[in-house]
């Protein structure tokens, strides 16, 4: 591979993988209020949000890091009172306490106002108007969590994007492929690479953090006790889903602890890495080994969620959990071959899994999806594989890739808007 395509695919990776704390959904809403609040130029008197279905979807139920609470209002305020917009998706890392009681009282106020923004096509879609006094300052986050595409105070307009930046077109050029991620994961100089190894540190410190505490419905330490080590054994596998589940389990309750992302999820960047990085230590398997691997499983997911979208009615988990298994058939000394049977096992078994919002429970879901990885993986490395007269599976892989993000995105529309009819209507 040439040195500028690989240099494309780092920035890629470098873009997707990133450093988030809490859901990057109600995370990214804080953003785009700190932003317009930062635009306005004072704190701001009422704060008016619009947001797309998905995001809503993404934002109800699930904990705000250092409140204690659950929910958009909490992080709009905070985006509005300590936000800091160069921090990104930390953008709330330093909240405190009196801080959130100050988050409190502007709720009380009623400032905060909440609605759906009405026919848009755009799923990752957020509108933020603040207003002091005669003044007021909006700010749009369209596409990707952080990518701001308006910025307006009063009447005039400080940016405005209305074509594709510059990445999306670059991102397009790079024509991934599987062959082309195996490739790269396989073949990159070292040294070039190894920055993806943060994924591991942050990822694993985040689970064992949440395996001293208890944190959400608490699935990882409940798979660490001995009770189910007599049912499912102590093993490598049971490990893996004890750690992945426990970093889901503090970051879907709201603990202040930073996990690296992919594509916009922090629950995508824990399914992407712990898998990988418990099969390689456990198996005392090389730091280039696990390196290589985690690029592999982080750049497969890239490549799904480029067709698929960062925001969709398929469970993320379906498409992390494929990358973490081609990661650990890739430790287990498969070739392409092995891993391309593993993407197929994963996606005759997965597919379909609906995404109804981030919460606590999204730590079963990862959990079935990296049980999934582990069989997939078993299978494809005795040469198993599900075959093209079967489903969805089509003898090319990539064909198979894009049969999912077709169900996912296409198919699963009318299940989107039911989910969230479903999850606003109760009482």
């Amino acid at each position: 591979m040439e040195r500028a395509e690989r240099e494309k695919i780092i920035r890629l990776i470098r873009r997707e993988v990133v450093p988030a704390i809490g859901c990057t959904e109600p995370v990214a809403v804080a953003l785009c209020v700190a932003k317009a609040t930062e635009t306005l130029g004072q704190h701001p008197e009422k704060i008016n949000v619009l947001l797309s279905a998905n995001i809503l979807k993404n934002a109800m139920g699930v904990g705000i890091p250092g409140t204690g609470m659950i929910g958009l209002p909490i992080a709009v305020a905070l985006g509005a009172l300590i936000g800091k917009s160069e921090y990104q998706l930390e953008v709330l890392k330093e909240c405190t306490p009196a801080d959130v009681e100050r988050g409190k009282q502007l709720i009380e106020a009623k400032a905060i106002q909440i609605k759906l923004k009405e026919n848009i096509t755009e799923k990752l879609y957020i509108e933020v108007c603040c207003q002091a006094g005669e003044n007021k300052a909006a700010a749009v986050i369209s596409g990707s969590h952080t990518h701001f595409v308006h910025l307006q105070r009063n009447d005039e307009i400080l940016f405005s994007e209305t074509g594709r930046s510059s990445e999306e077109t670059e991102e397009e050029t790079l024509f991934l492929n599987l062959k082309k991620v195996y490739e790269f994961a396989t073949t990159a100089p070292l040294e070039e690479i190894t920055f993806i190894l943060e994924s591991a540190r942050l990822n694993k410190a985040a689970a064992e953090q949440s395996l001293q505490g208890h944190y959400g419905h608490a699935l990882g330490k409940t798979l660490s006790g001995p009770a189910e080590h007599r049912i499912v054994g102590d093993s490598i596998f049971s490990r893996i889903l004890s750690f992945t589940s426990a970093a889901c389990d503090a970051r879907m309750a709201g603990a202040m602890i930073p996990v690296m992302s992919n594509s916009g999820s922090g629950n995508q960047g824990i399914t992407a890495t712990l898998p990988v990085v418990i099969f390689a230590e456990e198996n005392h398997l090389s730091e280039e080994q696990m390196t290589r691997a985690l690029v592999l499983s982080h750049l497969t997911v890239i490549y799904i969620k480029q067709s698929l979208g960062y925001l969709s009615a398929l469970c993320g988990c379906v498409v992390a959990g494929t990358g973490s298994s081609c990661g650990i058939t890739y430790l287990m000394g498969g070739d392409y071959d092995r891993i391309a049977y593993a993407v197929k096992n994963m996606i005759a078994n997965l597919t379909g899994m609906i995404c109804d919002g981030a919460k606590p429970s999204c730590a079963l879901k990862l959990t079935s999806g990296i049980s999934t990885a582990v069989f997939s993986a078993l299978l494809a490395m005795e040469g198993k594989c599900v075959t093209s007269v079967e489903g969805i599976i089509d003898e090319d892989v990539d064909q198979s890739i894009a049969n999912l993000t077709r169900i996912g995105k296409q198919g699963m529309e009318e299940t989107d808007r039911l989910v969230l009819d479903i999850m606003t209507h109760k009482c």
